[in-house]
Formats: structure tokens, C-alpha cells, sequence
């Protein structure tokens, strides 16, 4: 089973790797630098800046440095917000597909603004615990131990369009769902600032959903391998708008994709984003997933 909490690469150490630029119609964030580019008052540190890629949609790169010791490496962040973008899940056998597909090719298939892992799977790729698409369970049962859902677009109007749910305190029927998209996984920080995790030690790459506190989507990706406790208590910490939020992937199939069009020589400068080149996704190996959720512009029609 790959579980975000079991999963230990062997022979990864805590080292910072530098990445040269590479142009391509893909940028992966997978790679590590020492850079760090804040914006809005969501993180603490003074070192951060939000790069705009849209309306409602912004990354950056954060080293989190003395605050969390040396047990977690730079994080890369998405900031979406959901009234601007939508989430959609995608499933290989619902798409009619023989075989899972990298998440390279997931969006050559789904043009997704940015793509993500939908969650822990089996080695028969067999998912772990309940996903929707458009209102619709892909097969799946709720995992009994497991509290966090991500869910998006909403059935009922007025509703918050994403949402990080923790199933302990908050509601969810799946026999009649309010959330036309959900995929669960493990919680990692309550909104009371408890980690949810085993103290385990254990380490690996981890892909993180969360939600702040102005109703904005976080995605998280380590740049290196890091124990799930020590990555909650870097972000109670470091990020203290953010509200709650889920592990919701790690170990080799950890992967987090933002396209490249349309940021290449943005501006009347023309400069390159400060982070580009920092980002390379030639060196890593993405195994195939057979879930994954894409954002889209939400004036973009479903795929």
C-alpha cells in the first residue's frame, strides 16, 4: 500500500539540491533550491513573495529555515482561490483508460491549469478511500481511520466552492453528497493546531491540501523527503493563516504539475518569474497514477 505515512525513500538525505532551468511545455514542481520568494500576510516569514500566475491563482517557493530546524526542506505552494478556479476529479477507469497515466500525461489529456495526486492507491491501483466525480462515487468506500476530504463544487448555492473537511468535526453523507468532488486521505492539522500524524519518523516526499483562513486552496509540495509530524508543526508554525489541512499523498507518487503556458516571458519585461529556474522535472521519475484532481479557469467548460 503507498501511504503517506509509511513511505521511507531510501538512500535521500535532508541535502538541498540545486535544479537548472529547463525549458518545455511542463514544468513539474518536484526539485529543491534555496530560494524564497510572501504576499498578504499568509505566511509569516518576511522572505516570501506570491508570484501571480492569474486571477486567483499564485506560487511561490519558501524555505522555512530556522523556524522548523533542519527536518523540512523548501516547500513549494499554489494558492487557489475557488471562486476563480474549479477542481475536477479524474479516475483512469472512468475515463475509459487501460492503464493509470503519469500525471504528464493526465494533462496532455485534461489541459488542467495545475494537477495533483487524488489521493493514496494500492498496488493494483486500487483506491483508498471515498472519491467523487461530478457527484458520483468512482467505485470507493470511506476509509474508516482516515478524516480528511477535500472537496469541491458545492450542489447547494452559496456554499464555499473548496473546502478541507475534517470528518471528525464536520458532516459529510456519502450516500447524498453536498460536493459534487471529494477525495479522502489522512488529516494532517486540525483546525485547533494539532497534528494529526504519527510521530513515526519516517520520512518521504509529501504532497499537502490545505485551506487558510481566507477561504483560499493550498497546495504543498516538499522539495525533499521530510516525517509528516515535523511538516504539521512547520506549518502550524510558519503559515499561521492556514486553517486546516490534509496529507494527501507521499513517496514516489507525491507529484504536483503546473503548466507551463503562459508563464514563460510574462510581463512587459519579459523577465522570467524568479522561480523559474528553479524548477526542473527532468531528473525526477513520475510512476503512473490512476487519480488525480486538475484546477481549471472556471470560464473553462469540463472536460
Amino acid at each position: 500500500m503507498r501511504s503517506c505515512a509509511d513511505i521511507v525513500e531510501p538512500g535521500m538525505t535532508g541535502s538541498r539540491r540545486r535544479a537548472r532551468l529547463r525549458w518545455g511545455v511542463l514544468w513539474i514542481v518536484s526539485v529543491t533550491a534555496g530560494f524564497g520568494v510572501i504576499a498578504d500576510g499568509l505566511l509569516s516569514a518576511q522572505d516570501v513573495v506570491w508570484d501571480r500566475l492569474a486571477d486567483g491563482l499564485a506560487v511561490t517557493v519558501w524555505e522555512p529555515g530556522p523556524r522548523c530546524g533542519d527536518e523540512v526542506p523548501l516547500l513549494y505552494l499554489v494558492q487557489v482561490d475557488p471562486e476563480r478556479f474549479r477542481f475536477s476529479t479524474y479516475h483512469f477507469r472512468d475515463e475509459g483508460l487501460p492503464d493509470p497515466l503519469t500525471i504528464q500525461d493526465w494533462q496532455r489529456r485534461t489541459r488542467a491549469r495545475v494537477l495533483f495526486n487524488a489521493g493514496l492507491f494500492q498496488d493494483d491501483y486500487s483506491y483508498l478511500g471515498l472519491l467523487l466525480k461530478g457527484g458520483q462515487s468512482l467505485g470507493t468506500k470511506r476509509h474508516p481511520r482516515w478524516h480528511g476530504l477535500f472537496v469541491a463544487e458545492p450542489v447547494a448555492p452559496g456554499v464555499r466552492k473548496a473546502r478541507v473537511l475534517d470528518l471528525v468535526m464536520d458532516s459529510f453523507a456519502d450516500d447524498n453528497p453536498p460536493y459534487r468532488e471529494a477525495a479522502q486521505s489522512l488529516m494532517l492539522l486540525d483546525r485547533t493546531g494539532k497534528p494529526r500524524v504519527r510521530q513515526t519518523g519516517k520520512r518521504a516526499h509529501q504532497t499537502v491540501v490545505g485551506e487558510d483562513r481566507k477561504g483560499n486552496i493550498l497546495l504543498i509540495k516538499t522539495a525533499d523527503v521530510v516525517a509528516l509530524w515535523d511538516l504539521a508543526e512547520c506549518l502550524r508554525k510558519g503559515i499561521p493563516a492556514i486553517h486546516q489541512a490534509m496529507a494527501m499523498d507521499g513517496g514516489p507518487s507525491s507529484d504536483l504539475l503546473l503548466e507551463a503556458d503562459g508563464l514563460v516571458n510574462r510581463g512587459s519585461s519579459g523577465d522570467q518569474l524568479p522561480w523559474h529556474a528553479l524548477v526542473d522535472g527532468s531528473g525526477m521519475r513520475h510512476i503512473p497514477l490512476p487519480s488525480v484532481i486538475g484546477v481549471m479557469p472556471r470560464d473553462r467548460a469540463p472536460q
